[in-house]
């Protein structure tokens, strides 16, 4: 995407006065609301926002503006204000913002857009207050402002050998003038009078900062959702249809109101939008121990609906049916792929699956919510309040500005979280129950009841030329769309893109690399194969590729078109610090490579693999090569999300599969859906290569390559080409 916020230079900045003679810095930033996929984002007007609040003492408390989901970024943005301001870091405190466009600009977790989003804008809020308490210092001393130096939190005149903490200048800086800011051309704001660090002088960005939150986590203490306990608080559950859609009947309601403990027990009409406010039953009790016990008794008649009739058999019967039929829509079409495929050397072919699966957060859905005099206020582990906010005014005809939602940290979004439903749950029962109320989903509620991650059928065939350069491709993809420049296209003379839908009643949702987790996948294995065919080297075949003439995008402009030189160097990096083609590896063991460009990031992976005579499966080891830019935040942060970012995905690769049956899903809990378990994840080694561009998120990047990576390297033990996912059992055949 296009980030391009622009500062209003007359509104920048303000200063006022906080209880205890401190001062409050309110920056200004324009609001980024979400735009189409590929379009540029539109700047809004610029809304007060107040990031920094500094004490006498000296003490700094740095606002975290955007939702904390386990990805850093309650860490990472404060860090880069810090860096700006000239503070250590161990004088600063971080405060959850509370959800407030007004104040905060746009507030979310999701596809990586947090660092792009707000890098510049950190740096300038943080930069400006420096401005204003250099000004300050200078105006005390009567000295030029270009002779004083920050350092630790103070203003220093060399000359004159005199020193002022901040603390000390927080009345004179009130009364300074904002510095000015002048809107870039055709990038992010510049500045007239603010004066930015050079990078080469930062001594909190780009090193190993521990999280904010790690000691509250291990302790115990209450950060998430599940944790939130308010005055006369009861517990709420909410019954809906196993089948997606289907709407209560009839219910034993004067039952369930009579069992101890119950204070309240109705039916929810609900509508038609998966996302939203479905048909249900709702309990609200004294304790969760009650509400559960009540729901056990629940005797419900419900419609289940057309999608009663669907499964995931009936899916891929459909979907093999399609793949026999002329494409519904031909996306992309370059050169002649009939006549290269009948003229290559060498070609391969296959039909590739990948499963609907779960997000499976290890915090299921909750939400808090309390109904009083009109307004509601809400506690929600949500990535997305803002339309969180819209759709509970929308769903109970409240005001927006009669909504406050309060950010508690995220026990696990991966994109689950960008839906609200738990949301307009907890606030509509509240309201009807007349009481402060806490919904907590169970797991099997969380396992029934997700946004899943799209499945999809592929049928491929591509071909290379006597010289082992690809020339030809053909995908029909049955299920959804597909971007008609994503890759491979562009870089293969003869490219044929088509789609042919096949409609669901499974509610879809982004998880972490939405399209992306499965397209690597498909794209990359398939690579593998016909670099095979070809008789290349796997990674050098890769560069070849990325090296070959590009033909022209089609359509309108799409910034998610990948630079090829970036990728290469990933490639070179991955090959170097894996030590590829320099291993003699045993029998039964064997390196995989891949790659995948999205939201802004360059990542290639490879991984080692053994299986025994058995089919028994052994991941030895991960190397995570990526390019997201020029600046690092947080390197331990940065290597986590690398590190989780691969583990997540091999998770998913190994046993993560949803099955339809009768319009309900099949598994149940973690017993039925498998995530990986500590003893089965390899060690990770991630590095990255910096570039000059903009810096850009990696949670989501870093996850698509290592699933193809792993078939591959499977392939490179064992001959044998995992098609479809997850691999399960596949190898104990």
């Amino acid at each position: 995407m296009t980030i391009s916020p622009i500062v209003d230079r007359r509104d920048f900045l303000r200063v006022i006065a906080v209880a205890g003679g401190g001062v409050l810095f309110g920056a200004y930033a324009r609001r980024l609301d979400a735009a189409p996929a590929g379009a540029p984002l539109v700047a809004d007007p610029f809304v007060p926002n107040a990031f920094i609040r500094i004490m006498p003492d000296g003490k700094v408390t740095i606002i975290g503006k955007n939702p904390e989901g386990g990805q850093g970024i309650k860490t990472s943005l404060p860090m880069i204000i810090a860096e700006e301001l000239d503070v250590d870091w161990k004088m600063v405190t971080v405060e959850q913002a509370i959800s407030d466009q007004s104040k905060y600009g746009v507030q979310f977790e999701g596809g990586s857009l947090s660092t792009p989003m707000n890098y510049d804008l950190m740096r300038q809020i943080g930069a400006s207050a420096r401005f204003m308490l250099v000004a300050a210092a200078a105006k005390t001393w009567g000295v030029p402002d270009s002779e004083c130096t920050t350092a630790h939190g103070a203003v220093t005149h060399a000359a004159s050998k005199r020193t002022l903490p901040y603390g000390k200048l927080l009345a004179t800086a009130a009364t300074i003038t904002p510095p000015e800011m002048v809107p870039a051309v055709n990038g992010p704001p510049g500045v007239s009078k603010l004066a930015l660090k050079d990078p080469k002088n930062f001594k909190i960005l780009g090193t190993r900062v521990p999280q904010v939150d790690d000691k509250k986590i291990v302790t115990g203490k209450p950060l998430f959702g599940i944790d939130v306990v308010v005055p006369n608080m009861h517990y709420a559950v909410f019954e809906k249809c196993a089948v997606f859609g289907g709407k209560v009947v009839s219910a034993n309601i004067d039952r369930i109101k009579a069992m101890p403990g119950v204070k309240a027990a109705f039916v929810v009409e609900g509508g038609d939008a998966l996302d939203g406010l479905l048909s249900g039953v709702a309990i609200v009790a004294d304790s969760w121990w009650h509400a559960k016990t009540a729901r056990a008794q629940l005797q419900i008649t419900w419609n289940e609906g057309a999608t009663a009739q669907e499964s995931s058999e009936g899916y891929t019967k459909r979907a093999t049916e399609l793949s026999k039929l002329p494409a519904e829509k031909v996306v992309r079409k370059d050169g002649d792929i009939d006549a290269a495929l009948k003229g290559a050397a060498h070609t391969a072919e296959g039909a590739y699956y990948y499963p609907f699966i779960s997000h499976a957060t290890l915090e299921p859905q909750n939400c808090t919510a309390n109904f009083k005099d009109g307004k509601l206020e809400i506690w929600a582990p949500t990535q997305m309040p803002q339309p969180g906010r819209q759709l509970v005014s929308k769903t109970m005809g409240i005001a927006e500005n009669d909504i406050t939602i309060h950010l508690t940290r995220i026990g696990g979004g991966f994109g689950r979280r960008l839906k609200n439903d738990y949301m307009v749950e907890a606030a509509w029962i509240a309201r009807q129950a007349g009481l402060p109320v806490k919904l907590l989903w169970t797991r099997e509620d969380d396992m029934h009841h997700d946004h899943y991650r799209q499945a999809g059928y592929y049928w491929l065939k591509g071909g290379v030329d006597a010289k082992g350069a690809l020339v030809a491709w053909r995908n029909h993809f049955v299920m959804d769309s597909v971007a008609a420049n994503q890759f491979p296209a562009r870089f293969i003379p003869n490219y044929q893109l088509e789609t042919s839908a096949l409609p669901h009643g499974v509610p879809i949702g982004a998880l972490r690399a939405p399209g992306s987790n499965g397209l690597a996948f498909v794209i990359q294995s398939f690579i593998d194969e016909l670099a095979h065919a070809a008789g290349k080297d796997p990674l050098q075949f890769r560069i070849d590729l990325l090296s070959q003439t590009l033909v022209a995008s089609t359509g309108p402009a799409d910034a998610r078109i990948m630079d090829a030189e970036r990728m290469k160097g990933v490639l070179e990096l991955v090959r170097e610090k894996s030590g590829w083609g320099k291993k003699k590896l045993p029998k039964g063991t064997g390196m995989g490579v891949a790659f995948h460009f999205s939201h802004a990031g360059y990542f290639a992976e490879v991984v080692q693999a053994t299986v025994s005579a058995k089919g028994v499966l052994k991941i030895d080891k991960v190397w995570v090569a990526g390019d997201i830019g020029r600046q690092i935040t947080n390197l331990s942060g940065a290597e986590n999300q690398g590190q989780g970012a691969a583990i997540d995905g091999i998770s998913e690769a190994l046993g993560q599969e949803i099955t339809i049956n009768a319009g309900r899903v099949v598994q149940n809990n973690f017993d039925s859906y498998q995530l990986i378990r500590m003893p089965v994840a390899p060690p990770v080694e991630v590095h990255f290569r910096l570039t000059d561009n903009p810096p850009t998120g990696l949670g989501e990047p870093a996850l698509p390559p290592v699933i193809p990576a792993l078939c591959n390297a499977i392939f490179e033990a064992t001959g044998k080409r995992i098609r479809s996912l997850p691999i399960g059992t596949q190898l104990n055949g």
